[in-house]
């Protein structure tokens, strides 16, 4: 049976609902993941090490679609709520258009600025030619790797979640193809990863644009529209906590390796970017979920159902907690065959990898807790809520545990970073959520 914006969601329908947009999100990690799992075992460390140094750059990018989906889908389905529902078509595919057009805007600056900024990061010799043969191709790419962003929170509002994630599959799928092709069999090396990367990203771009401009069934189609400036403005500020997040964990990326590197060498910088894989699968999870409930939280806010929204952020709370506690378990466990995995064929960068491992499965306790309350003031569009808890979490806290810590812990103050910074961040989202539980009405 469909499920609608507008029923009643307990915990089990939470969980039905939003499992495509999880999986949705699981698979759009894949893409990384797997460059680097072949890259790693075929071409060698040192092109690792590269895509994870010119990776964070790619991500500001590709982070300005998720951007417009998550504030604009806020407003979307707002409008919805509100049953306006030309007028969110209208504003659904205004934005549409802008991010097709800043997506090619940003791709030829990528392409003109993209040695100088891999310079930038610290990349010389051999390192910088991977970083900006993998940069390349891959902002060819860019503006369907934007509008894929976007379509990942607009397929939940237009009520075809199971939709969306078939498209990502299909383009997870595609990459995890290609690359075995390419870099495994064909042997084109570093080239191959981001080649197939970039194919797989075209076909999560392109193919929604199809399926919405054609009718269809859902609650959203392209149409003609105007141009909103103050829609986009407030979608925008709206989605301003999701692009700091990604831009903020980026920039924290080149800090850690920037430290990495001063401490453990290229070594260092090759364990953190395993870490990171796993950890971008994780997250996904928790992201996948906030992506799927804000459209629920959004309608019933438009729609006046306090009581809903109360419901909601309950459910979703404890399902978080749950998840959380289970990810921590699983990632510890994980530590040695995921360590074999990307970096086995060295003992010593192995066994460093195995210890991050271990020490960084601790923020997955408290990880989604923060990623969901973001999430939550970005439905009730408040953007500047949601942004001072990713600005906090992703950026300012990270930066200074990140700093700080190895002063006095070495490398382990590295990987025990995250763990202080989400912490800290859990006091803040905690706070807020009380603080404004009589404003919204949901506690």
């Amino acid at each position: 049976m469909r499920i609608k914006l507008s029923d009643h969601f307990n915990s089990r329908k939470l969980i039905r609902f939003t499992l495509p947009s999880v999986v949705m999100m699981i698979f759009t990690s894949i893409y990384s993941v797997v460059d680097g799992l072949f890259v790693s075992n075929f071409v060698g460390k040192t092109p690792f090490a590269a895509i994870n140094l010119i990776m964070p750059l790619l991500i500001i990018v590709g982070a300005l679609g998720f951007m417009i989906g998550t504030g604009g889908t806020a407003i979307v389905s707002k409008t919805l709520g509100e049953g306006k529902k030309e007028l969110a078509n209208q504003y659904f595919s205004m934005l549409v258009y802008v991010t097709i057009a800043g997506g090619i805007l940003f791709a030829i600056l990528g392409e003109i600025f993209l040695p100088t900024a891999s310079v930038l990061l610290g990349a010389e010799g051999e390192m910088l030619d991977n970083c900006i043969l993998y940069g390349r191709i891959l902002l060819a790419s860019m503006p369907f790797f934007m509008l894929q962003n976007v379509f990942q929170s607009f397929f939940v509002t237009a009520e075809k979640p199971q939709l969306g994630l078939a498209v990502t599959i299909a383009a997870g799928v595609t990459n995890i193809v290609l690359d075995a092709l390419f870099v495994a069999v064909f042997q084109f090396g570093l080239a191959g990863a981001a080649w197939a990367t970039a194919i797989s990203q075209t076909i999560g771009g392109l193919f929604p644009i199809l399926y919405f401009t054609r009718k269809n069934n859902s609650l959203l189609h392209l149409t003609r529209s105007p141009f909103y400036g103050r829609i986009l403005l407030h979608t925008c500020t709206n989605g301003s906590s999701e692009l700091m997040s990604n831009i903020s964990a980026s920039v924290v990326t080149m800090l850690y390796n920037f430290q990495l590197m001063r401490i453990a060498g290229e070594d260092g910088v090759a364990a953190y970017g395993a870490i990171m894989y796993v950890s971008f699968i994780f997250c996904a999870i928790f992201i996948g979920y906030a992506v799927g409930s804000a459209p629920v939280i959004g309608y019933h806010f438009g729609a006046g159902n306090t009581g809903e929204l109360k419901s909601l952020l309950k459910n979703s709370l404890r399902l978080i907690g749950i998840a959380g506690c289970m990810m921590a378990v699983l990632s510890f466990i994980l530590s040695v065959p995921m360590s074999r995995l990307f970096v086995g064929y060295d003992q010593e960068l192995y066994q460093l990898t195995v210890r991050g491992f271990q020490i960084y499965a601790f923020s997955f306790l408290l990880c989604g807790l923060n990623i969901f309350g973001s999430a939550f003031f970005t439905a009730l569009n408040n953007g500047l809520l949601s942004a001072v808890i990713s600005f906090l979490r992703t950026l300012f806290f990270q930066s200074i545990s990140v700093l700080v810590l190895p002063v006095f812990l070495e490398i382990d103050g590295i990987w025990l970073a995250i763990v202080a910074a989400e912490l800290a961040a859990l006091a803040v989202t905690a706070s807020l959520l009380i603080a404004n539980r009589k404003k919204y009405r949901y506690g």
